[in-house]
């Protein structure tokens, strides 16, 4: 059974990239800054930071992926706190935390998150209508158990 909740005009954007992503998450985040300044931005432990000093937006931060950042940020996905998730994942490389990422990348799409995993997808993400108004978002009927949402992720 499903439910449907309103995801807001301006989004809660969850923005990760493995070590050998970060890179090109951040070269995407500079040209597409204006679009990321319209919206609360988090982000897991150095990709957090650097793109609060690349951006000069804020950027709430959350551990590191490899020490629990990944699962904060899916946590946050259950309770109904993240809109959008950027992740910028390595196929190449083997993660130490690889069941961590699988339970992230498996929480987005269980409760319907919207979710690029390359420039090309963010691109398309980011010049959706959908990113600049409300829209409705089916979400499983376990929603109606929690309190939802709370107004803040953690630290905000």
């Amino acid at each position: 059974m499903q439910i449907v909740r309103t995801v807001a005009a301006r989004k809660r954007v969850a923005l990760v990239a493995h070590d050998n992503k970060k890179a090109e998450l951040l070269a995407w985040a500079a040209a597409n800054r204006e679009a990321l300044a319209q919206h609360e931005l988090c982000g897991t432990g150095t990709t957090g930071r650097l793109l609060a000093e690349q951006l000069g937006l804020p950027v709430t931060r959350f551990l590191s992926g490899p020490l629990g950042g990944d699962q904060q940020i899916g946590a946050l996905i259950a309770e109904g706190l993240i809109d959008v998730l950027v992740f910028f994942w390595d196929p190449l490389e083997a993660q130490p935390h690889d069941p961590d990422v699988k339970a992230l990348l498996r929480l987005a799409v269980l409760w319907n998150i919207p979710c690029a995993s390359t420039p090309t997808g963010a691109d398309h993400l980011f010049t959706s209508p959908l990113m600049t108004q409300s829209f409705p978002r089916t979400v499983p009927a376990a929603a109606e158990a929690t309190e939802w949402p709370r107004t803040a992720p953690p630290g905000a």
